[in-house]
């Protein structure tokens, strides 16, 4: 069978905000390629941030296991033993290509850049920056050059297969630049997990404006795909890094943070018009695609290939996946493990019950509840997802469920010896953003432990 083309498109802080996964936005492009493919519905992240969980779809490996345990930019990075997917697809004989969006480096610790590009296996960089976009990655550039890309490649009577990874900025924040597509305020239906108010309504007005707009991006390349022909020989995938950039979502190990959307179009390769709900991580995906394309598998990944599973071979799905949190901007480590019923996470330090990243911290959504949601957090936490899905009710301390979570914690403790976690050792060190420093500076921060409970019972007293 001849190798199929990649092409990888993710975007940034979607998590599954899409019309196919039941959101009331507009994404007909990508619903069209998910009615036409396959939809994964039980797929998750195991990291909540950006570097890390694209590590992970990078390597196979969990964010510890890789070396990116945080920001790219604020220093972290894949350490230089490890092998990608684009470096496994070049040995298979793949062109690689990178266009548009990486946030990953490797081999660069303390570094302050976004992305390695080559380094990373990429034999071609495809730039998309231009007068007035200095950072390049907005959909309507990005689906350009992949347009002018996939013509070159169909006009080049090209023999080898290539991989193309697409990453868009969209539906990072902030969504200011989007108001003109925003849809009214009043049409928005809030996720059960956020508070119903102006202010989040307008919020996400505007970041459905943004989601919108990746859309619109996605199609334009889907159409050139099809009117050069390409598609017939084809896996196009739609993924993104992790939960939205809201409130109890990115940055949490909560399932809002940790759900992230995954759509695969193969004409020829699997039978479309199928949902997928087996329990899967992204730490699958760079195996499975190495299995696609008939390349070997590396030993010793933390994922393993779902291909079987597309192509209606026996499969036997995974039954949990750990999931951590150690840098974003701020210092917030926590780890946890997440089963097709229960979530068990375990935070290592004092921190806010719910850590909100800084974008979100400034957001129109976090100054709505970050009163809320800066009081001190708990050891431990443990929730069932049948009975409690918005992970509401903490029954670590419910008597009844006292062997579960003597389980849990005893299988995420075996994997952090098992994997040398460095929170073993104790505190990661690691660098803040510099702007949480004005927040420190007008006291909107969680201000700790001892400080938090004082002030909350002067105010209730």
């Amino acid at each position: 069978m001849t190798k199929p083309n990649i092409i990888l498109m993710i975007s940034h802080d979607t998590g599954r905000y899409l019309g196919c996964y039941g959101r009331q936005v507009a994404t007909p492009a990508i619903d069209k390629i998910a009615d036409n493919g396959v939809r994964f519905d039980n797929y998750f992240c195991s990291a909540p941030q950006c570097s890390p969980s694209r590590g992970s779809i990078m390597t196979g490996l969990y964010a510890h296991n890789h070396g990116m345990i945080g920001l790219s930019h604020l220093g972290f990075t894949i350490t230089e033993d490890k092998t990608t997917l684009p470096k496994e697809l070049d040995k298979a004989g793949y062109e690689t290509v990178l266009i548009g969006l990486s946030h990953e480096t490797i081999g660069q610790p303390g570094g302050s850049a976004f992305t390695s590009s080559g380094k990373l296996g990429y034999k071609r960089i495809i730039e998309v920056g231009g007068p007035g976009n200095p950072d390049g990655n907005l959909a309507p550039l990005v689906a350009d050059k992949t347009i002018q890309f996939l013509h070159e490649q169909a006009s080049s009577g090209q023999e080898c297969p290539f991989f193309a990874s697409v990453g868009f900025f969209e539906t990072h924040r902030d969504f200011d630049a989007y108001e003109p597509q925003a849809d009214p305020d009043d049409s928005i239906a809030v996720p059960d997990y956020l508070p119903d108010t102006p202010e989040v309504r307008r919020d996400l007005a505007q970041f459905q404006a943004s989601v919108k707009t990746l859309d619109e991006g996605i199609e334009r390349i889907h159409r050139a795909l099809q009117e050069t022909g390409l598609d017939k020989n084809t896996l196009l995938l739609y993924t993104t890094d992790h939960g939205i950039a809201f409130p109890r979502a990115k940055g949490t190990l909560l399932d809002a943070g940790l759900e992230t959307a995954l759509i695969m179009n193969w004409p020829g390769g699997v039978h479309g018009g199928k949902v997928q709900e087996e329990l899967l991580c992204n730490v699958d995906l760079m195996p499975t695609l190495l299995e696609a394309a008939g390349a070997d598998i590396p030993p010793g990944l933390d994922g393993r290939s779902f291909l079987p599973l597309l192509k209606e071979k026996p499969f036997t799905p995974r039954e949990e996946f750990f999931c951590e949190l150690t840098w974003h901007d701020r210092y917030h480590p926590m780890r946890g493990i997440r089963t097709d019923r229960y979530k068990y996470i375990r935070n290592f330090e004092d921190g806010p019950a719910v850590y909100l990243p800084l974008d979100i911290h400034r957001s129109l959504s976090g100054q709505s509840v970050r009163d809320d949601y800066y009081t001190p957090n708990v050891s431990e936490e443990l929730y069932d997802l049948l009975l409690d899905p918005l992970e509401e009710h903490n029954l670590a301390n419910n008597d009844e469920y006292a062997e579960l979570l003597q389980d849990l914690r005893g299988r995420v403790e075996e994997w952090m010896l098992t994997t040398n976690d460095p929170l073993l050792k104790g505190a990661v060190p690691g660098k803040e953003a510099p702007e949480w420093q004005q927040e420190v500076d007008k006291g909107t921060t969680y201000k700790g432990r001892e400080q938090e409970i004082s002030s909350r019972g002067q105010k209730n007293s």
